[in-house]
């Protein structure tokens, strides 16, 4: 319920009335003021009259649209939420499409699995023949001063592909490195060619290498490895390959090989003491 203010102690402001107005309220009938107006209801007293300052509580705000809004606001509501559908089901459907085509996938690899049942290739290193790269007493002479060498390896490689149901296709552009002590002293490739299922198939690569330098620091802890007769190297291969399965052949794959070999000598008879191979594969 609306407090009751009562009126202020100082009436408001009257406008200054002009010869005009005096004239015509002369002329014409007087004003009925307030006070003197025939009051409607004669139980209710009648206020005096003055400025009046209604105070109505929150909790008697009105907290919905007035009745003649009501209709103009359930439209608007109505449209918004039938925009929003759509949306709420164009992702519903999206997202269980998703899921759906994972579900297949995983499906079909656990299949792929199963029937096929692949086993990874085995790379080993059979030998090693070294030439243009075997240090003499001469060069440890010079321990201050770096070396520029040209070293040739020939590496024999044992591929061994033990799958029942799967070939594979060895491509171009494969690249194979030797490393000593982090410094590539040679370089060369993999020959193209397919490895039918349940196949060992053993290749050679030459591998060259032109103007190397090797650090004093390099060379001395070469010709120290040399002199002990334990010499380790890096091989490491990068080959593009493909796999088939009966008529179906896949995208490319970049086989990767690391071997790490140790060997007696730098020469032609170099004997392999330790070799350790380790595979991997980049799908994409």
């Amino acid at each position: 319920m609306a407090d009751r203010v009562h009126p202020r102690d100082s009436p408001p402001p009257q406008p200054p009335v002009s010869a005009n107005d005096e004239t015509s309220s002369e002329s014409s009938e007087p004003m009925l003021t307030l006070a003197t107006r025939p009051n409607p209801c004669p139980d209710k007293p009648v206020p005096p009259p003055g400025t009046y300052v209604i105070h109505i509580p929150k909790d008697q705000v009105y907290r919905v649209p007035p009745p003649e809004n009501a209709n103009r606001y359930q439209a608007l509501t109505r449209k918004s939420k039938t925009r929003r559908r759509p949306c709420c089901r164009c992702l519903c459907w999206s997202l269980g499409i998703l899921a759906f085509l994972l579900a297949l996938l995983a499906v079909s690899a656990a299949i792929f699995y199963l029937v096929v049942k692949p086993r990874s290739p085995n790379y080993s290193v059979d030998a090693i023949s070294v030439s243009g790269l075997n240090l003499t007493a001469a060069d440890a002479a010079a321990s201050t001063a770096s070396l520029k060498v040209s070293p040739e390896f020939d590496v024999t490689v044992r591929a061994d592909n033990p799958n029942d149901k799967i070939g594979i296709y060895y491509e171009p552009k494969s690249s194979v490195e030797i490393y000593y002590d982090d410094v590539s002293l040679c370089n060369g490739s993999v020959p193209s060619f397919y490895q039918p299922s349940n196949n060992v198939t053993v290749f050679e690569t030459a591998l060259k290498g032109s103007g190397v330098v090797l650090t004093s620091t390099v060379k001395n802890s070469l010709l120290q490895a040399q002199s002990q007769g334990k010499v380790p190297l890096l091989l490491t291969v990068r080959a593009p390959v493909k796999i088939k399965v009966g008529s179906v052949k896949s995208w490319t794959i970049t086989v990767k090989v690391d071997c790490d070999i140790t060997v007696d000598s730098l020469t032609a008879n170099a004997k392999i003491f330790s070799k350790d191979c380790h595979y991997g594969v980049k799908i994409w």
